[in-house]
């Protein structure tokens, strides 16, 4: 009986001792996929650290690009904008150069109808468009203005009035 019982455990044995090494087995080929996905997920994870450093250093690369392309910008905004007070200054300066260039102009041809007689200067004024005689006859002494007008056509002094009297600019609503 002893010897029953000894072949029942010896054979229980082998059968779970089987089984053991079906597990031991089992075990260390899960432990090796395990192994192998880690090596992969390692692999993988130095990939992706390694793109990840290409990009940061795309991106600060572009970032360089786009701060320098900004500073040549600003520069030659600021260009611009200097060569802009520029221009406007000189425009104001030959705006007031050709605003004494007229009132030299006007001075002298008003000099020249003042020392004119009377009845020429009306005669010449009956032959210029209204407005531009209106005009000359602005710029001279109210005595002048009228001495010149009393020899002037009736007609054409009183539309040249009624200019005097819209005042300068005198060639908007010309009437001839």
């Amino acid at each position: 009986m002893n010897k029953i019982i000894l072949l029942l455990v010896y054979v229980s044995f082998s059968l779970f001792a089987k089984d053991l090494v079906d597990c031991n087995e089992i075990f260390e080929q899960r432990k090796g996929e395990i192994l192998r996905a880690m090596d992969r997920l390692d692999d993988e994870q130095q990939s992706f650290e390694l793109y990840k450093e290409a990009q940061n250093k795309l991106l600060e690369k572009k970032e360089k690009k786009i701060i320098q392309k900004l500073k040549e910008v600003n520069a030659t905004l600021q260009k611009v904008e200097q060569t802009k007070k520029e221009v406007v200054k000189l425009y104001e300066e030959k705006k007031k150069l050709l605003q004494e260039i007229k009132k030299a102009k006007d001075d002298k041809i008003t000099a020249a109808y003042l020392k004119m007689k009377d009845s020429k200067a009306a005669s010449i004024l009956d032959e210029m468009t209204k407005p531009r005689a209106a005009k000359i006859l602005f710029n001279l002494t109210p005595k002048k203005i009228s001495k010149v007008m009393a020899k002037m056509d009736p007609s054409i002094a009183s539309d040249v009035t009624t200019l005097l009297l819209k005042g300068p600019p005198f060639d908007r609503n010309i009437t001839k």
